[in-house]
């Protein structure tokens, strides 16, 4: 999509609390440095991090294009040279910091197979600027008085925040002053020294079954921080399941980023992962990290001004006799057969879920309104949106090319203001398209949508 051209909401709608979400993470100025992750639980997020054994049925539109060319790079790789610590955070029961970034990458044969092996504290060293837009966002939050210790936070237009900093956040009673208390808005628990090593596959391939994405740690950023997929391990009748860039909107940090079980992950798009990749939009995205399949995530930009676009549509709730809705307009009470082939049709749930005028309140307290867009049953893939090629990207929110070969895309849109707004599916998936096998990052596929 080039930003000269009106984005169409039809097809994925820009929801207004996303909108907040963006001037947090998406609006941020100046930002740098990184770390990693490696598991998933807080009080808002109930990831389960448990590898779920088995795969689903093929829904056969792999790609079967040559893979080398997106073999994992080592050179891509934030390593901490210098022994550089983070300001803020330090070690458990102890008056050291804790080393940011990525501290090794090395390869290693198993079993005949060549692996790049990463291995990274799960801290980043990002440094952030309060423009009038994250501070506005910040000033904005529907609970402000009580999030934070003074009912607004301690910063000002100009200032240049550490990863830690505080800044006037009411934490999680947990985060000790060593832990960055102030940093964090309330419900998510404080990042830690999560040391953990993963292997990426060299040569990765096309997976030969389908494989549903999990909970918690699917791969690490550039810097070693984890990557999380879209879901939150949140949901409503167990039917329904919500979204963690709309539905953790306000437990994420001034870099779109948060803990569960100390883990520091990214659901979804940062400015401050763009700017430390030195990603502007004037060409094609850089690699912002890679998943347990071996396969590159790059950023938004297919090309100068041009983003990648993702295949997967919003359901028409509000047209009754839409092919997409449940027959009663606003009414949540059936769930496609398979989402990835519409032409299965419709089964009715159980219980009616939310309407698209309903609200849901998410562990931290926070309401939205659950308008179409807001839960993972809400899209569907558009197989006609992929077939047109170019900037459309597959199922797995990926695509092929000469250069790079297969490799996936983070996805956002833009608002009327020229903002990114985190676009479903996020960054990959919700299905793997490489192989995982006993040494990856994840090394099974879930059986079960949300977990």
């Amino acid at each position: 999509m080039k930003l000269t051209e009106i984005f169409d909401t039809d097809r994925q709608s820009i929801l207004p609390y996303a909108i907040s979400l963006v001037l947090l993470s998406g609006a941020l100025q100046a930002c740098g440095g990184g770390g990693s992750s490696s598991s998933d639980s807080s009080d808002t997020e109930t990831e389960d991090t448990s590898d779920d054994s088995g795969s689903s049925s093929d829904d056969d539109s792999s790609d079967d294009s040559d893979s080398s060319d997106s073999s994992t790079d080592s050179g891509v790789w934030i390593l901490n040279t210098d022994d550089e610590r983070a300001p803020y955070i330090y070690e458990s029961n102890s008056n050291e910091q804790v080393q940011v970034n990525v501290q090794s990458v090395e390869s290693e044969t198993v079993d005949g197979k060549e692996y790049t092996v990463v291995s990274a504290s799960g801290i980043p060293n990002y440094t952030i600027e309060i423009t009038q837009t994250v501070l506005d966002a910040l000033l904005e939050r529907p609970k402000a008085s009580s999030d934070f210790l003074t009912g607004s936070p301690y910063v000002s237009v100009g200032d240049i925040v550490s990863f830690g900093q505080d800044i006037g956040y009411r934490s999680n009673s947990s985060c000790g002053s060593e832990a960055g208390y102030g940093f964090w808005p309330p419900g998510p628990v404080c990042p830690e020294n999560v040391s953990h090593v993963g292997y990426f596959p060299v040569e990765p391939e096309p997976a030969t079954d389908s494989c549903e994405s999990t909970l918690g740690v699917q791969g690490y950023w550039v810097n070693g921080t984890s990557i999380y997929q879209w879901g939150d391990g949140m949901s409503v009748d167990n039917t329904w399941h919500t979204l963690a860039p709309l539905a953790e909107v306000y437990d994420v940090d001034i870099c779109g980023g948060h803990a569960a079980n100390g883990d520091y992950h990214h659901h979804f798009y940062s400015e401050c992962l763009a700017e430390m990749v030195g990603d502007i939009g004037d060409e094609h995205s850089p690699i912002y990290g890679y998943t347990a399949d071996g396969y590159a995530i790059y950023g938004p930009w297919e090309s100068e001004g041009e983003l990648a676009e993702s295949s997967w549509a919003i359901r028409d709730y509000d047209d009754a006799s839409s092919e997409s809705g449940c027959g009663v307009a606003g009414e949540r009470s059936c769930v496609f057969v398979d989402e990835y082939d519409i032409s299965q049709g419709m089964e009715t749930t159980s219980s009616t879920g939310p309407s698209t005028t309903d609200s849901y309140t998410s562990p931290s307290g926070n309401e939205f309104e659950t308008s179409a867009g807001f839960f993972y049953e809400d899209y569907y893939w558009d197989e006609e949106l992929t077939a047109q090629g170019g900037v459309y990207l597959d199922q797995y929110n990926g695509h092929s090319d000469d250069e790079r070969g297969y490799h996936y895309h983070l996805t956002v849109t833009v608002d009327s203001d020229g903002q990114l707004i985190p676009a479903f599916p996020f960054t990959f998936g919700p299905r793997f398209y490489g192989q995982l096998d006993d040494q990856t990052v994840v090394n099974r596929c879930s059986t079960t949508i949300g977990r």
